[in-house]
């Protein structure tokens, strides 16, 4: 496992072995970018709604929120931690992300898709259903296959079964279950369909064979 000697950064060593890591972060505004444009300004005139009998067998369920949300902590505390000290971990990690972000951009371009699946009416009338339906009104409901959450989430999962610091049983069942609940609460609370999950995870085990098993040697395998 190597730290990330933060103090000795300078412009003129940025691309020495200890410190070219950082360089990865840049994909995120580029990331951000793209996926600005694809959500809110690249429209078709159609989208393919996402959908399966097994979607129909799903209760929309609100205290699913919480996972979903704390997706965005689960995500960046990983990122965080692995940038400050594993470094390997962190660029195995930021090339994953990379992958399969990347091609989610890319079939969200020539494969527009949407999902039909939120309640019209909540069962429940509670804070977290209003907390729900605030955040119905802000995200869109395209573009869904694959689902990022999936995607990032077995980006969190990934390096954690590889890193020393995370391999007890507490750790790892730490990781698990929050990711499995995480995945879990975008088909409980309507987001994405069962084809949306399937098709995450078809991305995202090339992806990890590349990022996380083709190389053996590293931080990250120790």
């Amino acid at each position: 496992m190597q730290k990330f000697p933060y103090r000795d950064l300078r412009p003129g060593n940025i691309l020495t072995p200890a410190y070219r890591h950082v360089l990865l972060l840049l994909y995120w505004p580029v990331y951000g970018f793209f996926f600005l444009f694809v959500e809110r300004i690249y429209k078709v005139d159609g989208y393919f709604p996402m959908w399966c009998p097994l979607d129909d067998k799903i209760p929309f369920c609100e205290y699913f929120f919480i996972p979903y949300m704390f997706w965005f902590v689960y995500l960046i505390g990983m990122l965080a931690y692995t940038f400050f000290c594993d470094t390997d971990a962190f660029s195995r990690m930021m090339w994953f992300i990379i992958i399969c972000d990347t091609t989610a951009i890319i079939i969200y371009l020539i494969f527009p898709t949407c999902q039909e699946l939120r309640p019209v009416d909540f069962p429940r009338d509670n804070a977290l259903t209003s907390l729900v339906r605030a955040f119905y009104s802000f995200d869109t409901n395209t573009n869904v296959f694959p689902s990022i959450h999936v995607l990032n989430t077995v980006a969190v999962m990934a390096p954690s079964w590889h890193m020393k610091r995370f391999r007890t049983v507490g750790w790892q069942l730490a990781f698990n279950v929050t990711g499995v609940l995480i995945i879990l609460s975008t088909l409980f609370l309507r987001q994405h369909s069962v084809l949306d999950i399937a098709g995450a995870l078809a991305i995202c085990v090339p992806a990890y064979f590349i990022c996380f098993r083709y190389k053996k040697s590293g931080a990250a395998e120790r």
